[in-house]
């Protein structure tokens, strides 16, 4: 691994390299933090596939990736006389420092849940009228569910058991299976919605990420169907043309590799 004065080094480098590129480069000249915006979400969403994948060196690079953004977001905040990158450091060092008194101060933790709990009262302490408020309203609805319950479990309100929460979970489904009866479509869709948000609920329970488990699920799916589609192929057949009976054939298969 590399010495601290080699990290600042290559951060320095960095920076001077944003510099030129803002300078000298039509692209970069043209940017604002409008244009970068979405490029930004792709670029966290590409180093969430990466971690998933487990793959450090795609890891790394995707970092860069994300790294280079947040220097040039720094660097156009610079130049409006906003905010430049040492105060957009200073300010998450002075953040982690002030959320922390069990490191920094006199407070005595038992575990990480109190850690947790302390964060969040912390927060309300700093002005916010919410412990919701810090929860994004573009997150993805599973995203946001799960960081919807982290937050309110930090001030105590949870259940005790996960068993309470599968009850729960069980409640949900047979609510929907009357809903269903009914062929309400819309009060059949806030019955399905509050079934995924009990699930997600249980999810935490279990020390389980749900994102990160249904897009484990999706990478299944994803591999399973392409080696079917691949099978069909090497046999002149496309899948239309296969009954249910011969697609589960390698279905199976493919559970199998």
């Amino acid at each position: 691994m590399n010495s601290r004065e080699a990290q600042l080094n290559a951060f320095d480098r960095l920076l001077t390299i944003m510099d030129e590129l803002r300078e000298q480069c039509p692209w970069d000249r043209k940017q604002t933090m409008q244009s970068l915006r979405h490029l930004t979400i792709e670029e966290t969403y590409e180093l969430g596939d990466a971690i998933l994948d487990d793959d450090m060196d795609e890891v790394k690079k995707e970092l860069g990736d994300l790294l280079l953004h947040i220097v040039f977001y720094c660097k156009i905040g610079s130049e409006t006389n906003d905010f430049d990158i040492a105060d957009v450091a200073n300010d998450i060092c002075e953040k982690l420092i002030n959320r922390h008194p069990h490191i920094y101060g006199d407070v005595e933790v038992k575990d990480e849940e109190e850690v947790k709990q302390n964060w969040e009262n912390i927060k309300l302490k700093e002005g916010k009228k919410s412990v919701l408020q810090g929860v994004p309203n573009s997150l993805p609805a599973l995203v946001k569910a799960n960081r919807i319950q982290e937050k309110v479990a930090g001030v105590g309100f949870d259940w005790e058991q996960p068993e309470q929460v599968f009850a729960k979970v069980q409640e949900e489904l047979s609510e929907l299976q009357e809903e269903i009866k009914t062929n309400d479509k819309d009060r059949l869709e806030a019955e399905y919605g509050d079934v995924l948000f009990s699930m997600v609920n249980y999810a935490r329970f279990l020390h389980i990420n749900p994102e990160n488990a249904l897009e484990r699920t999706n990478k299944k799916f994803i591999k399973r169907f392409q080696y079917l589609e691949s099978k069909a192929k090497s046999m002149g057949k496309s899948l239309k043309e296969m009954s249910l009976a011969e697609m589960d054939v390698f279905w199976e298969e493919a559970k199998m590799q």
